[in-house]
């Protein structure tokens, strides 16, 4: 493509496009000096709007929106070269947290925030961070692709799960130590030897070396085909999503609580803001002793009353609904 050998504006469907650039951005993010890191940077902004603004000739494009992806080094000056009707700052995830958008981006993304015309976000916690820096910051919600995690299905056995005597309690997801809380973990498996804790997805290297693997009633089934995990849900008698409380998760949107939810299971949660939207509806915990009395509670609790209001409330957390709060905030907006 930057040959020119093939055409990087591939048409997706009716009235939708993907453009691989064909132009070089070059990794400048090792580069300490913040003087020169903002030259270079700029630089690749300007090829990255040039390959860009030929796109948007090619398609006769017009009124431009600029909907940014919390991408805040090669897309910091586009409004300023693309001039977009009107230019919007997602944020789904707190980068900082991270040394690699940590380094320059403690000061590249609070300016970036404070020029965009509106920033919108998934979750509340982030929806407050962005509103330090820019007042026109809205909460639009999170959509999710639940269209297979579904309880009407009737899916297979998994053997591994149903040889397993003993309530079962489920987490499904990459096993991350600076996500999940691994001491959380132990603590449920040691105390409740009774109940089955079943990790479904693959680890990093703290996980494959922690203490969990000798405790007998901790079962790793490593990674699913995507297509196969409602099966391992179906299995599950209570889902958990046991996330560590730091930078990297106390903002983000839980997706994963929406999947059990869809699927009608009863769901204990680590306590953070964003969790706090689902209600009363998720069991969410303070602490690894909460946590297991959540546990003890969502499984006498549970009906089927209960599930088809976990259910309905998954199902309110579409991809629609999402993309009609970012209209209605982009068109606040552009009244005021």
């Amino acid at each position: 493509m930057i040959k020119g050998q093939e055409n990087g504006l591939v048409p997706v469907s009716d009235n939708l496009w993907t453009l691989y650039p064909d132009v070089l951005i070059e990794s400048v993010n090792w580069i300490n000096n913040p003087g020169i890191f903002d030259l270079l940077n700029k630089r690749n902004n300007r090829l990255f709007a040039k390959s860009i603004l030929k796109a948007i000739s090619l398609l006769n494009f017009r009124d431009v929106i600029l909907f940014n992806d919390n991408d805040m080094f090669k897309s910091f000056y586009l409004k300023e070269f693309l001039k977009p009707s009107v230019s919007i700052y997602y944020s789904r995830d707190y980068m900082l947290a991270v040394d690699y958008w940590k380094k320059h981006g403690e000061r590249i993304e609070p300016e970036l925030i404070r020029k965009s015309d509106l920033c919108v976000a998934n979750s509340t916690y982030l929806t407050d961070y962005c509103k330090k820096y820019n007042n026109s910051s809205f909460y639009i919600g999170q959509g999710c692709e639940l269209d297979i995690f579904t309880s009407t299905e009737s899916f297979p056995p998994i053997a591994a799960i149903a040889n397993l005597s003993g309530p079962k309690i489920g987490y499904v997801g990459a096993l991350q130590s600076i996500r999940l809380d691994i001491d959380l973990l132990a603590h449920i498996a040691k105390q409740r030897p009774d109940w089955n804790l079943i990790l479904v997805g693959p680890e990093d290297e703290v996980f494959r070396d922690s203490a969990l693997h000798q405790i007998p009633n901790v079962h790793f089934l490593g990674s699913q085909k995507p297509e196969d995990l409602p099966a391992y849900i179906n299995a599950f008698d209570v889902c958990i999503n046991p996330q560590l409380v730091n930078q990297v998760t106390i903002g983000n949107y839980p997706r994963k609580i929406d999947e059990y939810l869809a699927m009608g299971k009863p769901v204990v949660a680590t306590k953070t803001p964003a969790v706090g939207i689902f209600g009363e509806t998720v069991y969410a915990a303070a602490d690894k002793y909460e946590f297991q009395t959540a546990i003890e509670n969502a499984m006498q609790e549970n009906s089927a009353e209960r599930s088809d209001k976990r259910i309905a409330l998954a199902r309110s957390h579409s991809w629609e609904n999402s993309v009609g709060e970012l209209y209605k905030a982009i068109n606040q907006v552009i009244k005021n």
